[in-house]
């Protein structure tokens, strides 16, 4: 997949492109039957398969108080997207002088004039431009004036659920985790860096790798059953997140207790598969009860971990269709 972050460095795809526009933050399901579209019907013409996304996110710039949390970072979005059998990922940065872009200089200026697009594939819901000024009806008024096809996908859903970042959002804050993999079509997951702690997990018997993150959206504080992945291997863990109040902590922590691993974590990458929520965190009136609460965790992770297979993005996603030569 090629990615473009400006639009001078763009080299118009000699086969024309089939576009899909949007911030596609989580790229769940229903993100990826739209992608999935705009793949079928690129092969068909021999054209790219290409995606437009914004960063930041639009809210973040024309109304910072109601910008959501993002789902993914900005590398695990490209990875996602990656991983979806696109050829061309255009990431245009969302700033004052692209908000002030009529919806019809974006269409006869990008999608027409960079791009040279023959289809476009959008959601339901979808509007662009200033004021979302290029809704459905704009959108098939311009398909006809400038010689492309257009898409319009009817909300995806399973059963009466519509597929939506807000309910993945709605879901992670609720402690849900287990909930999202029928959105996500995978398991919610974080990568992080080991750093040093305190040293009260080793202390009390149960050593723990301390976790930072930059993933902006996390569950709610608690504790959970994980797999974590480090270096080529996956392992059953227990992980806390919250302030630890046991203890009299102020700050949010991830703390990572691995089952079966001896060793030293400090400085490693690792990455947690978000399977079950075990409980609330809450402070024990002593350590020793703390440890029993923990011995228990520890039992009912391997109990649900035993029998859960985790879902992750490599697996889900597939690239069924082959890419036209030359396209990657």
């Amino acid at each position: 997949m090629k990615i473009v972050r400006r639009l001078s460095r763009l080299i118009t795809p000699p086969g024309g492109t089939v576009v899909t526009i949007g911030n596609f933050d989580g790229v769940h399901l229903g993100h990826r039957e739209i992608f999935r579209r705009v793949v079928s019907v690129a092969r068909s013409l021999q054209s790219a398969a290409a995606v437009i996304t914004f960063e930041p996110h639009p809210l973040r710039l024309l109304s910072p108080d109601r910008a959501p949390p993002r789902i993914n970072t900005p590398a695990e979005k490209v990875r996602l997207i990656r991983a979806s059998c696109i050829d061309l990922l255009v990431i245009l940065p969302f700033n004052r002088r692209l908000a002030a872009l009529s919806a019809a200089d974006f269409v006869s200026a990008i999608l027409v004039g960079k791009l040279a697009v023959r289809h476009l594939v959008i959601g339901y819901d979808y509007a662009f431009g200033r004021n979302r000024e290029g809704d459905a009806t704009f959108l098939a008024a311009a398909a006809a004036r400038h010689g492309f096809t257009l898409d319009i996908l009817e909300p995806l859903r399973a059963g009466d659920e519509v597929y939506s970042s807000t309910r993945i959002r709605q879901a992670l804050l609720q402690g849900d985790v287990a909930g999202v993999v029928g959105v996500l079509g995978r398991h919610f997951t974080l990568d992080g860096l080991v750093i040093s702690g305190a040293g009260r997990g080793r202390q009390i018997g149960f050593p723990t790798a301390n976790l930072v993150t930059t993933k902006e959206l996390l569950p709610l504080p608690g504790v959970y059953a994980v797999r974590v992945r480090y270096g080529r291997r996956m392992y059953d863990a227990v992980v806390n997140l919250g302030r630890r109040p046991t203890f009299a902590g102020e700050e949010n922590t991830l703390e990572i207790h691995l089952l079966d691993f001896a060793g030293d974590l400090y400085g490693a990458r690792l990455r947690l598969y978000f399977v079950a929520r075990l409980r609330d965190e809450r402070r024990f009136p002593s350590v020793v009860d703390l440890q029993r609460a923990i011995g228990a965790d520890i039992d009912r992770a391997r109990a649900i971990l035993a029998k859960t297979r985790v879902l992750v993005y490599k697996e889900t996603f597939d690239c069924a269709l082959a890419a036209p030569p030359g396209s990657r």
